[in-house]
């Protein structure tokens, strides 16, 4: 009898070690979502997983959509938002999803406030922030806990005078929260500038402070940003002309434009404008796209100054790298190629940060990656 008992408890354990194994597994396995562009044979929003060797796995399509060009999660984890890059009678339109296994349940479909919106974010509030490239706006809704949209609660429209090269008129290309307040910052292309705002979450309107704006160098080209995880270092990522510049944050909350660090090796002379930028978490790291020189720059971050110290550049291995993604051990960067159809994942070195293929798969005009 007490043969079969002890046995009994080693099945129990293996089978119970087993079971950790593959949690542990599990929980090395990360599952990320790709917005595309439907022009050609993509059909919407499809889900991936990325291993912890790097390895890639196409689970498949998770929801018809047009256009998904851009993608943010719920803070949460339960909902995924989207664009639809369109223009329909002067708008697009902004969807949320329910999250269901391997597949997405449309809930809600509101208009953005403009043409063409090509990005979006969402803060822990449910406050939405979406970008209207051709309208050159920026639209405010809000996702409520079903994961239902709101209309549109307010709209920013940038007016400008001063209209950079060949923008022929205000192109705002990304809107971000602030990580510490309600402090807004929209980047806006076409204007060659940031516009400051305050969200007043009793009004649910953006407000704006005095000055507003932050006028870029001559056509620049603003696109993308990224904050440093200190709180006063700002890396805006300028698509036109191929350099990020230092925005630093007084305590008093001013902002200061600082230096400029190009993104291209010395002595390039070929087309190439930038696409995205991302930090590591450590603040150690920077990392921006190269569309055209079709690389990932790599800078190192001076803890003092917060300037940037170019220490490579790495192919994307594609043809137009628009999108770039951490995974969240920030072990790899994804990079997602438009052009090529393809995403490729790097093991990352945190010491040097310099990045190694890991493995590539290929997806339908991917445009952007979000875990």
């Amino acid at each position: 009898m007490k043969f079969h008992i002890v046995i009994m408890v080693l099945i129990l354990l293996a089978n119970c070690q087993m079971d950790q194994n593959k949690t542990i597994i599990k929980n090395n396995t990360y599952s990320f979502y790709v917005g595309t562009y439907t022009d050609k044979e993509s059909r919407g929003i499809y889900k991936y997983s990325l291993r912890k060797d790097g390895s890639l796995k196409r689970i498949g399509l998770a929801a018809k959509a047009e256009n998904p060009a851009f993608l943010a999660m719920s803070a949460d984890k339960k909902y995924l938002l989207a664009v639809n890059e369109v223009n329909n009678n002067g708008v697009g339109f902004v969807e949320s999803f329910l999250i269901e296994g391997d597949s997405l349940a449309l809930i809600s479909r509101r208009s953005s406030g403009g043409a063409h919106p090509c990005f979006l974010t969402v803060n822990a509030m449910g406050f939405v922030l979406v970008t209207n490239y051709t309208g050159g706006n920026v639209g405010l809704l809000r996702l409520n806990k079903e994961g239902e949209l709101s209309p549109l609660l307010d709209v920013q429209t940038h007016n400008v005078d001063d209209i950079s090269g060949n923008q022929q008129t205000a192109h705002a290309h990304s809107a971000w929260f602030e990580p510490s307040d309600n402090a807004v910052i929209c980047v806006d292309k076409g204007a060659n500038e940031l516009w400051f705002s305050r969200l007043d979450t009793g009004s649910q309107k953006l407000i704006p402070p005095n000055p507003q704006i932050m006028k870029m160098a001559p056509e620049a080209g603003p696109r993308h940003l990224a904050f440093h995880p200190n709180g006063y270092w700002i890396y805006v990522l300028n698509e036109l002309n191929n350099t990020i510049t230092l925005v630093q944050k007084t305590d008093d909350g001013v902002y200061l434009k600082d230096e400029s660090f190009s993104t291209l090796p010395v002595g390039y002379t070929g087309n190439s404008i930038c696409a995205d930028i991302k930090i590591s978490s450590d603040g150690k790291f920077v990392y921006a796209s190269n569309r055209g020189h079709d690389s990932i720059a790599i800078f190192k971050v001076n803890p003092n100054s917060g300037f940037l110290k170019l220490v490579g550049h790495q192919s994307s291995l594609g043809n137009a790298p628009r999108n770039i993604s951490l995974s969240p051990d920030e072990n790899f960067l994804l990079v997602a190629n438009r052009h090529s159809n393809n995403i490729v994942s790097f093991k990352r070195d945190k010491i040097t940060g310099l990045l190694k293929e890991a493995d590539r798969i290929e997806v339908p005009t991917p445009a952007c990656i979000v875990f």
